[in-house]
């Protein structure tokens, strides 16, 4: 699942962090520098979000070139990474964003996503449950509890879903953001099929697929999802 697109709003939020922290050697050096690097960041981030993969890695290439330890960077490159199928070094930023600063939830939640497809089950479940105890703010509470619904709605595993438990967090997860989330929306429809419930299901993909603004991409997807709930299948990780 993609990265929220509140994530300018979550770097935001570090930004006023960052500055107060200015003078910590592993951090660009300057409130104008940390700005700027924070700039390349957050568009990288907006890249990643239009499918311009390129375009993102430049940025956050540049950033990383003078200062290797600026961990939104790092995040953010865990991202491209993970998109590109180079798991370990995902894991790796991810990890040392971590490292920096514990409280980095989003980082932790990509740690997770990925340890699910590397087929670490158990791991990538003890992650998610211990993110969701921490009671993160509202947009990063909702994350977690779709990104959880979706693996335990979708896991290849049988011992690790749960229909149930994946349809009470995608509920949780859509109320969270007021039922303007169209992947949220599409895991609460994974979350039913799994249950056999297919009308839910089906019902469920057509309010993803009727948000206003979504990406022709997520059409594709959702789509996509729709079709096999229409032929009573469930999705599979």
């Amino acid at each position: 699942m993609k990265p929220l697109n509140a994530f300018a709003i979550y770097l935001a939020i570090l930004t006023s962090t960052l500055l107060v922290h200015a003078s910590v050697p592993i951090i660009v050096a300057t409130p104008q520098k940390m700005r700027a690097a924070m700039k390349l960041v957050t568009d990288a981030q907006d890249l990643i979000e239009k499918g311009d993969i390129a375009g993102a890695k430049r940025n956050v290439d540049a950033v990383l070139q003078r200062d290797p330890t600026f961990w939104p960077a790092l995040y953010v490159r865990a991202q491209i990474y993970s998109r590109e199928g180079k798991y370990d070094l995902a894991l790796k930023d991810c990890n040392e964003a971590l490292r920096q600063d514990r409280s980095v939830v989003e980082a932790a939640l990509l740690r997770a996503n990925i340890n699910a497809r590397l087929g670490k089950y158990a791991e990538a479940l003890k992650e998610f449950d211990y993110l969701i105890s921490l009671h993160p703010r509202n947009v990063t509470l909702a994350r977690a509890l779709s990104d959880r619904a979706w693996f335990r709605a979708t896991c290849p595993n049988a011992s690790f879903r749960n229909g149930q438990q994946a349809v009470k967090d995608a509920k949780a997860a859509c109320s969270i953001m007021i039922w303007k989330d169209e992947h949220m929306i599409d895991t609460l429809a994974v979350a039913y099929a799994e249950t056999g419930d297919f009308n839910s299901a089906v019902q469920y993909a057509a309010q993803a697929l009727a948000v206003k603004g979504i990406s022709p991409d997520s059409t594709k997807l959702f789509q996509q999802h729709l079709a096999l709930f229409q032929k009573h299948k469930p999705i599979r990780l």
